[in-house]
């Protein structure tokens, strides 16, 4: 039926794994996927028997071994694939039965980004801003396919080779989540749009405008979720207090207050979250005036949303797959909480004959912005 959702599993070793063969369709039993801001993880369980296939001969010839197995899932919904994930096996898990057929096998992974962060090669890169730094980092990957999005800081600065220069310290992953921790900016690989490939983004953490089909709730018929709560964190707000040397005499610390707003997050509700806490940046009197802004800037991009939202859905009565880091619509929740809201973190349950998600959402700021929620 062109309704159905129809999923595409591929297997092997790295870099090209190959579409999973008979026994090992036959014998799957669920995935579970999870998108989320940072780094997505999957979980694949398979049923065995003491003649499976998967026990006779894939599990003793390594077929499932951690690190060098790769796994793609695809999901093609009402005609349209989906990447859902791309990533390497990183745990295997056996569980006997006593009954035929009851044995379980469970491979538990991450996407591409866990094979940066497992050799710790120090490098140098003198006279080198933060973006040509991760550009030459992620193109020892382009071998698995993935194609480095990388955007320039918000403040570029370069030091002369013969004053300082930067050197890595840490696995390739850790050391540009510390350049995008320290620019405010995010890391993270996203599967797809094409099977084999991945997005690797470095830059600051926008959310797609593009509202997906609206979440209904308390809406009789029209009702497509099936369990839906909202929370709203009074401490989740703050304001960070750096210090500076003032410019004439270089000793007299003066406060700057930095306002808890991410320019490149506006509110989506009406009434903003004040903030609740004060707290004082560390080791800021030191920083030049570039330094200090891009540590300020940094500040703000981090700050935090103070509504959220956790739930459950049935992708069939939903109608279609909801994604990460883009923006979806709410109704039936009342005055205060309807309206739109980011999707933080997704997480794909797929079972034979059944297809749910749980979601996180976030906002900052009751009662909503807009008049209707479309789609």
């Amino acid at each position: 039926m062109f309704d159905a959702a129809h999923l595409t599993l591929l297997i092997g070793p790295l870099p090209a794994p190959l579409p999973a063969p008979l026994p090992l369709t036959e014998a799957l039993k669920s995935i579970e996927v999870n998108c989320s801001r940072e780094r997505s993880g999957f979980q694949v369980a398979f049923s065995m028997g003491k003649t499976s296939p998967l026990q006779l001969a894939l599990l003793p010839a390594g077929f499932f071994d951690p690190m060098i197995t790769r796994v793609v899932i695809i999901m093609t919904f009402k005609g349209q694939p989906q990447v859902l994930m791309d990533g390497v096996v990183t745990r295997q898990e056996m569980q006997p039965g006593n009954q035929p057929e009851q044995s379980m096998l469970t491979l538990t992974g991450e996407d591409l980004s866990v094979l940066m962060d497992v050799v710790e090669l120090p490098l140098a890169f003198p006279a080198m801003p933060d973006n040509v730094r991760i550009n030459a980092i992620l193109a020892k990957y382009a071998v698995f396919g993935v194609v480095p999005l990388v955007l320039p800081p918000p403040v570029l600065n370069v030091d002369s080779p013969t004053s300082r220069f930067d050197a890595q310290k840490g696995t390739d992953r850790a050391y540009i989540k510390q350049l995008a921790s320290e620019s405010g900016y995010v890391f993270y690989l996203e599967p797809g749009p094409l099977p084999l490939q991945s997005i690797a983004y470095f830059g600051p953490d926008l959310r797609i405008p593009v509202p997906q089909r609206a979440l209904n709730v308390n809406m009789d018929a029209d009702t497509n979720v099936e369990s839906l709560s909202f929370s709203l964190d009074g401490l989740a707000k703050k304001t960070t207090v750096m210090y500076m040397y003032d410019p004439v005499t270089r000793k007299i610390p003066i406060p700057f207050p930095v306002p808890d707003i991410n320019p490149l997050h506006p509110p989506l509700g009406l009434r903003p979250t004040p903030p609740a806490r004060i707290t004082f940046a560390e080791d800021t009197t030191r920083l030049s005036a570039t330094e200090a802004a891009k540590r300020a800037f940094g500040i703000m991009m981090q700050s935090a949303d103070a509504i959220s939202a956790s739930g459950t859905l049935n992708v069939a009565t939903y109608g279609a797959v909801l994604r990460a880091r883009m923006l979806v619509g709410m109704r039936g929740a009342g005055i205060a909480y309807d309206g739109f809201y980011y999707v933080d973190s997704v997480t794909h349950s797929i079972k034979r004959g059944e297809y749910k998600q749980n979601f996180t959402l976030s906002r900052d700021g009751l009662v909503t912005q807009t008049p209707v929620v479309v789609p």
